[in-house]
């Protein structure tokens, strides 16, 4: 499926331009494999007013939930008596549940020998890697601390979030601890770059102030739910620039379950290209062998809503396939030829 062409672009540049222009950073602090640059977004500042609870009271509720991943990874030199180093990356994650399992980027623990997780109390633990998949910069680790301080933070539907709802990032930017900084949502639909390249669907822009350390904290609504994973910025320079994206909570959910439950992940895959088109979004090609094929789409075929989900960009029915699972079955209503249509497809996976 093609790429949301802005972002897509904004990404290159950094990598083709070597730092001039806008570019993409993932948040983690420290060397190792992660991906490290110090950015920042700006705040708001501001309470906001708009939601359920104040900003002070989601991050009252939420803070002891959020801990500091510190990733150590060793590394030997080849010279003979030579000095063994190590290099650590530091960012942030969240209680999943209550059995332990915490989410955090996977990019924060890529080829980790040693995670050590701190809670808010400043008690530590060695977290044990579950799963990771670079697919969607998403891994979970396992530690096995007191039911006490296992208190899990309830997913939002990422699908119902919209453009100025007020959000409250909480994270270890540069180290410190519990840093809550709050802000709105920019933009959604946006589809950012994983530690692979695979493109990362229905990613959530905000202009809450993130740094360097705060990846896999918890991007929260006014109801003290996480909506998202603060993941990259983008930003001229490591400015300010009030662009930062998280991962959405659907894609966290369907992704951490399947790490919880087997330690890899896999990917649904409709299996069109689609192309945006007046009320909803046109077929371009259907993939031979897909779940599309199988269901009888055509070429030419417009795709108007996905179960009670009105369609109206192909970024959306991109989001869609990404929060579900091969094995999934969905129900779409096409428009063929000036007449409605509704097919059922069995989602396919992606390799």
């Amino acid at each position: 499926m093609p790429s949301n062409r802005i972002v897509a672009v904004v990404a290159a540049a950094a990598v083709v331009g070597g730092g001039a222009g806008a570019g993409i950073a993932t948040l983690s602090d420290g060397g190792g494999s992660a991906k490290t640059a110090t950015v920042t977004t700006a705040a708001t500042g501001a309470n906001i007013a708009n939601g359920d609870l104040s900003v002070g009271e989601v991050a009252r509720a939420a803070t002891r939930s959020v801990v500091e991943v510190d990733a150590t990874t060793s590394s030997r030199n080849s010279f003979p008596f030579g000095d063994n180093g190590g290099q650590s990356a530091e960012g942030t994650g969240f209680v999943y549940d209550a059995k332990g399992d915490i989410v955090t980027n996977q990019h924060v623990v890529s080829g980790a020998s040693t995670v050590k997780v701190k809670f808010s109390d400043g008690s530590t633990y060695t977290a044990t890697v579950v799963g990771s998949d670079s697919a969607t910069d998403i891994a979970v680790l396992h530690v096995d601390a007191p039911a006490s301080k296992l208190v899990p933070l309830a997913l939002a539907d990422s699908g119902k979030v919209a453009v100025g709802d007020g959000v409250v990032a909480i994270g270890n930017p540069f180290g410190l601890d519990g840093t809550v900084t709050s802000g709105i949502v920019s933009a959604v639909g946006r589809e950012i770059s994983s530690p692979d390249e695979t493109p990362i669907e229905g990613a959530i822009q905000t202009d809450a102030a993130i740094n360097h350390g705060n990846s896999g904290g918890p991007l929260l609504d006014l109801r003290g739910e996480v909506i998202g994973i603060t993941s990259q910025i983008q930003s001229e320079g490591g400015g300010n620039d009030g662009v930062g994206f998280a991962v959405p909570s659907n894609t966290v959910k369907s992704i951490a379950s399947q790490l919880i439950s087997s330690g890899k992940a896999q990917h649904a895959l409709l299996g069109v290209t689609p192309a945006d088109a007046a009320n909803g979004v046109r077929v371009a090609s259907v993939q031979s062998g897909s779940a599309a094929e199988d269901a009888g789409l055509k070429r030419g075929d417009v795709i108007t809503a996905v179960g009670s989900t009105r369609i109206t960009s192909s970024a959306q029915i991109r989001s869609i396939i990404a929060g579900h699972r091969p094995g999934d079955a969905l129900t779409l209503t096409l428009r063929r030829d000036g007449s409605s249509k509704t097919v059922h497809v069995t989602l396919g996976s992606r390799s």
